[in-house]
């Protein structure tokens, strides 16, 4: 008589890959992150002539087998322009993101491991800082400073890097008193040891969709000073100020102003249906940004 044995559910999630468990619209969005990925790789082969080339076809023209997506105010390809504004869109927000949530959960570690009137320091400037509402500090930013990716980088730093703090520094202070922290210390670790060592990995999850959460919000920031002009600058263009340039064709429903701005609705959507299938993400996560 043969017994059924049960395989361990870590068995079988290593058999079904590092998938298993997404819903079917994580892995779609998944796809469509990866798509769009390859597009702005792509791009940086496009040379400056494709980029700049007008047509004969004239301003604001629909969709044909020349140009699939229509031409722009200046009678560009606009399935170019898009193709080109890909890498300032998903290159500059990624890594915004990522030096916001590296500053903001390195402080965070250092705030939750140190205490006493180091954490009280970083504690207050971070809620000064979040307090203010970001498309303002954004604008006062730019305004003073002018604009350039670099300074939206740091822009995006101030506005971002806060909420992250908080959200890592919770979940750090809890795990600063476990036993085997206090171990850590008592056997002489330092703090750097202690962060990097018997923290980050328990808070790796939450910092994941952290992470995920907050490009969507640079991205829509981002895209919102380029809508005003005050984000990346010509010639070099963003689907957010691909918005812009076109709006003339709105009235007649033009492809020029659609295009650009399904693209950032596509992304957007498939982002957040990747975030939701990542591990530690919470509904709650939304709330603080």
């Amino acid at each position: 008589m043969t017994v059924a044995t049960l395989d361990p559910p870590t068995a079988v999630a290593r058999r079904r890959g590092l998938l298993a468990g997404w819903s079917r619209g994580g892995k779609l969005g998944l796809a469509v992150m990866g798509f769009w990925v390859l597009v702005a790789i792509g791009a940086l082969f496009l040379g400056e002539n494709a980029l700049g080339e007008m047509s004969e076809a004239g301003v604001f023209q629909g969709m044909s087998a020349q140009h699939w997506l229509g031409t722009d105010y200046l009678g560009r390809d606009m399935l170019v322009r898009i193709v080109a504004g890909a890498p300032y869109t998903l290159g500059v927000a990624f890594v915004a993101t990522l030096l916001s949530c590296a500053v903001g959960a390195g402080l965070g570690l250092l705030a939750a491991v140190a205490g006493g009137w180091l954490d009280a320091a970083l504690s207050r400037a971070m809620d000064t800082l979040i307090s203010i509402p970001n498309k303002m500090l954004a604008l006062v930013v730019v305004a003073a400073f002018g604009s350039s990716v670099a300074l939206l980088v740091i822009m995006t730093i101030l506005c971002y890097a806060p909420g992250c703090y908080r959200i890592i520094r919770s979940l750090a202070v809890n795990i600063n008193a476990m036993d085997y922290v206090t171990v850590a210390r008592a056997r002489g670790e330092r703090r750097g040891y202690i962060m990097r060592r018997e923290i980050l990995p328990n808070i790796t999850g939450p910092l994941l969709a952290d992470l995920g959460l907050r490009f969507i919000y640079v991205l829509r920031l981002l895209a919102s000073l380029s809508f005003l002009g005050l984000g990346v600058q010509p010639p070099m263009a963003d689907w957010g100020s691909l918005v812009r340039e076109n709006l003339g064709a709105l009235p007649v429903g033009g492809v020029s102003v659609l295009a650009p701005a399904l693209a950032l609705a596509t992304l957007t959507i498939a982002a957040n249906l990747v975030i939701d299938n990542l591990p530690g993400h919470t509904d709650a996560d939304r709330e603080t940004h």
